[in-house]
């Protein structure tokens, strides 16, 4: 390979050389964060138009764009091969993507039988109802299911145009086959605020775990996210009031800060991208459904893998590693005295949260 020199994070220049060498004996950004888990959505198309996610008048990208069934398994294969432990499925919603079976087959076949230890899914749950046999069929043990309201009303208003019921039935055969779910609720100021810890009630008798999410500042204009914002200290100083909430350490390797409630097995997760950020400890990379690399949710810069799937491994091993060397210290996502967001351009529906 000839010698390029490039910019790394730190400003300094580097031979593409000296990059492989130190990549391959560890998978580590320049701030020395292991990278093992991968997010990889496999569609920007969706059955719902959550206003914290996308317009409702979404314009999506042409099918040709975006990567096959045989191409996410190639990349993911290679991930897989660098050093990758954890892949985490997502979308747009990922259950409505044709050649999911396809997927789910090929990766569930990597569990214990490569590098690969465990594979999860994010769903909105529409499709629960239909997959949950095939999920769990392929080696998955646990989901992360948004729902971000129990009222039939607001869900309407939230989702515009969701079945709540729908989605309901999903999460009881889900349970019912055994798989391991969790709820992930966007706080929404004015939206949910005050049925969160009717959300936890719930949760407890249904015993399944629930992280409470601040929104994403992607594509939406300013006021439309301040509208929406509810800082999480103050959701977690309301549940105070009606649980005994422990800190713990657990680290399931993802952004979630988890709390128990006292004497009990209930775990409530907070994840802050705006009030605390959780980029020390990062430990992931993104995967879009075009092939785009995104090493940090919260910028621009993107590695494209798609012209080297079709070449050869060995030249998307390069590429694979050039992204995560080049990962940021921290996102940027910020809400400022002025109470101004600073937004990327990107829709949550692309990189998948």
């Amino acid at each position: 390979m000839p010698s390029v020199e490039i910019l790394t994070p730190r400003r300094k220049l580097i031979n593409i050389g000296r990059l492989k060498k130190y990549l391959k004996k560890k998978m580590k950004d320049t701030f020395n964060r292991e990278i093992n888990y991968l997010r990889v959505s496999v569609t920007d198309r969706c059955d719902l138009r959550c206003i914290y996610c996308m317009k409702e008048d979404m314009e999506f990208l042409p099918k040709s764009q975006i990567l096959s069934s045989e191409e996410i398994n190639n990349i993911c294969s290679t991930f897989i091969d660098l050093g990758i432990k954890k892949i985490r499925i997502t979308g747009g919603e990922p259950l409505i993507k044709k050649g999911m079976p396809i997927i789910l087959d090929y990766l569930g076949k990597k569990i214990n039988n490569s590098n690969l230890e465990e594979l999860t899914l994010t769903t909105n749950g529409t499709q629960l109802y239909k997959y949950a046999e095939v999920i769990k069929k392929n080696g998955i043990k646990r989901i992360n299911v948004s729902l971000d309201t129990l009222d039939q009303k607001k869900y309407l208003k939230i989702t515009r145009g969701g079945n709540l019921e729908q989605v309901l039935e999903g999460l009881n055969i889900a349970k019912k086959i055994g798989l391991k779910i969790k709820i992930n609720t966007v706080a929404l100021k004015n939206i949910n605020i005050n049925e969160l810890g009717k959300l936890v009630h719930w949760c407890i008798n249904k015993k399944f775990d629930i992280t409470f999410i601040e929104v994403m500042p992607m594509d939406m204009e300013n006021a439309i996210r301040l509208e929406q914002y509810y800082p999480l200290t103050k959701v977690r100083s309301f549940l105070e009031k009606q649980y005994s909430l422990e800190n713990t350490d657990i680290n399931t390797g993802g952004p979630s800060k988890y709390v128990k409630i006292k004497n009990s097995n209930q775990k409530i997760g907070f994840i802050t991208p705006l009030t605390n950020n959780f980029c020390e400890s990062c430990n992931r990379v993104r995967l879009t459904c075009t092939g785009r690399i995104y090493s940090c949710l919260g910028h621009d810069k993107f590695i494209d893998l798609k012209e080297a799937i079709s070449k050869n491994k060995k030249e998307l091993k390069n590429l694979i590693l050039k992204s995560i060397y080049l990962k940021p210290k921290s996102h940027e996502f910020e809400i400022n005295k002025e109470n101004k967001t600073k937004n990327l351009e990107r829709t949550m529906n692309v990189t998948g949260g």
